[in-house]
């Protein structure tokens, strides 16, 4: 049911309450990945797509050279950070693990990361790697940005556990225990059984418990959420989902994981992906409103946040820079294992996992909500609902704080 509007709030008094407030976003893919496109980089684009370069290869190749850009040339550094501050968006939590065959998943991760770490350093201060709570806090203090380091799949992992140490030494503290297809740790949430955490899956919670890292269940099977609650020491949370109980989804979770979530201290933060909000393509924030308020009254105030899972524009989680002319219609089959498109799945599997009926078309976006920068528009949108300012901070970060504070340390 709808909230009444917090009369109270305008949308500009939003705007500067959004400001003034911690804002956490529990999944935000792309940050120090896909977040820039500089002019030297849409040049680039234009040689690797003449060239006759994959989606996926030119990906790779600008990542790489955002890297670069924001170490050599100081106005490519303040264009990355006015994108944060565009967002309000205080701290973030960035993905160095996707979907990925298991050959070069460990040397992709470890690539990726220390991408990462290269741009924290070049920034001078300006963002920093968040590894406790007190981290997040002073970030917020002292007014730069910070960011998470969270795995979205443990195949990075591999079949040796002391490799999460490792990657906990280089600051990883968040791990989705499955993308959506099966791993050794368990089932994904599209595989064609769900079933739940295998006997090394088991091992997997229980080292990442020992190490005080975040069990993650996002893209898991719901068995697999169940048997990590029941596993796990600390809470499991679901950094970005959404409510099946709203609009099925492979990808949502069912009332009654929600309930066990919160039941055991753990935290839900929504997704603001279309296909994921509504069965069509007409989503709004008025969607995602929808399936917060319908999270708070399943799990309570304390345990909802926000995972926006986006950076650029597109239906799903894609960097600024993989929509210009020169690749073409944006053509989202690479995504679908029925149908991979080989320039972007050259072994012929697209490890991603989705099929068609997951709505990740171009078509399926939110037209209020189509860039990290227009994440102001969600606390607009809440306060529009009703929620007041003390529910509006739990929302907006205060509750990820909570839980990452009693599990990180």
């Amino acid at each position: 049911m709808a909230r009444r509007a917090a009369a109270s709030m305008t949308p500009e008094e939003a705007r500067r309450f959004h400001e003034e407030a911690l804002v956490i976003d529990s999944q935000q893919p792309g940050v120090t990945s896909g977040l820039l496109y500089t002019e030297a980089m849409h040049e680039a684009m234009r040689d690797f797509a003449a060239r006759g370069m994959s989606r996926g290869e030119i990906r790779k190749r600008l990542q790489a050279m955002t890297v670069r850009e924001i170490q050599d040339h100081p106005e490519s550094a303040r264009q990355y950070m006015s994108a944060w501050e565009d967002s309000g968006v205080n701290v973030a939590s960035a993905t160095y693990a996707g979907p990925h065959p298991p050959e070069g998943a460990f040397e992709t991760s470890v690539e990726s990361i220390t991408q990462a770490r290269a741009i924290i350093d070049a920034l001078g201060g300006e963002l920093r790697l968040a590894l406790k709570a007190a981290d997040i806090e002073a970030v917020y203090r002292d007014g730069v940005r910070g960011v998470v380091f969270d795995f979205q799949e443990t195949m990075p992992f591999g079949s040796n556990l002391d490799r999460i140490d490792t990657f906990y030494n280089m600051g990883l503290r968040v791990v989705q225990l499955t993308y959506n297809l099966r791993n050794l740790v368990g089932d994904g949430c599209t595989e064609r059984y769900k079933t739940g955490l295998t006997y090394y899956g088991i091992e997997v919670v229980r080292r990442l418990n020992e190490l005080g890292m975040l069990v993650d269940v996002s893209h898991s099977s719901e068995q697999v959420g169940f048997d990590a609650i029941e596993v796990s020491s600390s809470p499991v949370i679901v950094t970005h989902s959404a409510s099946s109980a709203v609009c099925y989804h492979d990808r949502g979770k069912g009332d009654e994981l929600a309930r066990a979530i919160a039941d055991n201290g753990g935290f839900f933060g929504v997704a603001a992906i279309g296909g994921f909000l509504r069965p069509d393509n007409r989503a709004t924030l008025d969607d995602f409103a929808d399936h917060v308020e319908h999270l708070v009254n399943v799990m309570g105030i304390d345990h909802v946040g926000i995972g926006s899972d986006k950076c650029g524009p597109g239906p799903g989680t894609e960097s600024s820079f993989e929509y210009p002319p020169e690749l073409g219609p944006y053509d989202t089959s690479y995504l679908y294992q029925d149908d991979p498109d080989p320039r972007a799945a050259p072994d012929g599997f697209a490890w991603q996992g989705f099929r068609a009926e997951h709505r990740l078309s171009d078509g399926h976006r939110i037209a209020d909500f189509d860039r990290f920068t227009d994440w102001p528009a969600i606390t607009a949108k809440l306060a529009e609902r009703g929620f007041n300012e003390d529910e509006l901070r739990k929302i907006l970060g205060l509750n990820y704080l909570r839980v990452f504070r009693e599990v990180v340390g």
